[in-house]
């Protein structure tokens, strides 16, 4: 019994990182970003729009937010959708609905991260929206197309 669960662990370990990429396919990643900057209203501020539909909606383009603990991994997504409105300046709703797409990084301790997708919907949205968020490597942060931005209190 024990032969088989050791070689369940083994196989399991070996299939886990074997679909990670040795090389990364994301191509927005930059470590000289500014770190973003927090409103008094706990959301980042965002003055920017991106000019690339792909922006978010593509998991080679994905929301860099980046974070620096362990315990704070799903803050900054929160704060970059937080500042974010419907074209119109619907308010919009969001949830977490599934991590995929490892790829190599530096800045987890098991080498890889794992991209994060955010579903959003607002009022009168017929479909709604899927992002992909990085919360392991920087990028310059933009108002992906589509959105709103939020005015600030």
């Amino acid at each position: 019994m024990k032969t088989k669960s050791f070689i369940l662990a083994l196989f399991v370990g070996i299939l886990t990182v074997s679909c990670v990429s040795t090389r990364s396919t994301i191509k927005n990643i930059d470590d000289n970003a500014p770190e973003p900057i927090l409103t008094k209203d706990g959301w980042f501020l965002l003055t920017e729009f991106s000019k690339d539909k792909k922006y978010g909606y593509d998991k080679d383009y994905p929301i860099n937010v980046f974070y620096k603990s362990v315990a704070d991994e799903d803050i900054n997504p929160k704060r970059f959708l937080d500042a974010l409105t419907g074209p119109k300046g619907e308010t919009i709703s969001y949830k977490k609905i599934e991590s995929c797409c490892p790829f190599p990084s530096k800045r987890n301790e098991m080498g890889a991260g794992l991209l994060d997708i955010y579903e959003i919907t607002w009022p009168g949205l017929a479909k709604p929206i899927r992002l992909y968020f990085n919360i392991y490597e920087k990028g310059y942060l933009f108002v992906p197309k589509g959105f709103g931005l939020k005015k600030s209190q």
